[in-house]
């Protein structure tokens, strides 16, 4: 190894374990933050490059919103990009939701948008408003585990599996003690108590990737389109994935689905699917479901298919990947530089870097590098 190479991988190697551990602290003070919060931090142009930071001729002021289930990974990584470049860039992230955020960039009130699920044609149509000569388009970012996280006390360990968790959020199974419940779980001793299920009350694409699992792995006791929007009637809503964490972790008998991160600190179930054993949520178990993806996006768009139906042994199958939602072309010159800098950065190895400790799953290499050359190309 030539020693510039030695060099610049032992300054890489630096930089990443700095950024894990802030994105550690970040990821416990987040969680319990409200979903519709902003993430805001000023940074600066000019700056010497740093890592995979390179601030360019970001200047101003970067609104975005969206997805709720990326908002901790947006936090570690605005922390870092504005740690880099001080001086006159500022960015303010709203976790609004998937469909709030998608609604205000096709509204051209934000200069990018996350969303838990790709776009829809329609939505692309309406991008061709905002985005001159050009469309949105999916870049995928941050993947990761939807845990099912649930307060019973007295049953550290729990096994669900898809038509259970089914019938669990149709209403259709409504105390713990349910046969189907003991069927697979033997050893636990389950009470009486009511099941109180959460959904979410907002648009949201952790709910459309939830439901898209719901129906691909238990078509039979899961009747309902799916999307963005809570169907099916019965159970509680609450508002982000933080509000559905806090509703599951104060309710006795609560269930509830959110992103791993919002989970910390609650018991989450392992599902039965069909591998040779229950598969818990951590992000190297969703990493080897999302490392199955295929791209199925045209052009430049990188939206992909997830495999919910998945049995290989250590493939958590309840999962999402969060995307960007950027114009190809089009965006506007003043925010242009901004956006291209940051989406740079968390696309890059160190930026990618963060999300395990955060609880996401990093995005695998062949398709974060195709993420790369595309960021690279906007317009």
């Amino acid at each position: 190894m030539t020693l510039q190479r030695k060099t610049r991988r032992q300054t890489r190697r630096a930089l990443t374990l700095g950024a894990l551990a802030v994105s550690g602290a970040l990821a416990l003070t987040a969680c319990g933050s409200d979903a519709t919060g902003e993430t805001s931090a000023t940074g600066g142009a000019n700056t010497p490059k740093a890592g995979a930071i390179d601030c360019g001729d970001a200047k101003g002021q970067l609104l975005a919103d969206g997805s709720s289930a990326q908002k901790n990974a947006i936090d570690a990584w605005v922390k870092q990009f504005s740690a880099a470049c001080q001086g006159s860039l500022q960015i303010n992230y709203k976790g609004s939701g998937s469909g709030a955020g998608i609604t205000a960039f096709t509204q051209g009130q934000v200069a990018f948008a996350g969303s838990d699920s790709a776009l829809k044609p329609e939505e692309i149509a309406e991008s061709k408003k905002i985005c001159k000569d050009g469309q949105a388009i999916d870049l995928p970012m941050v993947g990761g585990p939807i845990a099912v996280s649930y307060n019973l006390p007295g049953v550290d360990e729990l096994v669900l599996d898809a038509p259970t968790l089914a019938k669990i959020f149709d209403s259709k199974i409504t105390t713990w003690d349910d046969a189907a419940i003991k069927k697979l779980n033997p050893d636990a001793e389950l009470p009486s108590t009511k099941i109180q299920a959460f959904h979410r009350s907002d648009e949201s694409g952790t709910t459309d990737n939830f439901t898209k699992y719901l129906i691909s792995a238990a078509p039979d006791d899961w009747k309902y389109e799916g999307g963005k929007s809570w169907q099916a009637k019965g159970g509680q809503a609450a508002s982000g994935s933080s509000g559905v964490a806090q509703q599951v972790k104060q309710t006795e008998g609560a269930i509830g689905y959110m992103e791993l991160s919002y989970a910390k600190g609650s018991t989450t179930v392992s599902i039965a699917t069909g591998a040779s054993a229950p598969v818990p949520a951590t992000v190297e178990n969703a990493s080897n479901a999302i490392a199955d993806a295929k791209i199925v996006g045209t052009g430049k768009d990188l939206a992909l298919e997830l495999n919910y139906g998945t049995t290989a042994d250590n493939a958590y199958p309840i999962v999402l990947v969060t995307y960007e939602i950027v114009c190809d072309k089009g965006n506007k010159p003043e925010t242009l530089p901004a956006t291209k800098a940051f989406l740079n950065y968390i696309a890059s190895e160190d930026g990618q870097a963060l999300l395990a400790d955060a609880g996401y799953a990093p995005i695998p290499d062949e398709i974060i590098g195709k993420v790369r050359e595309t960021i690279d190309g906007l317009a």
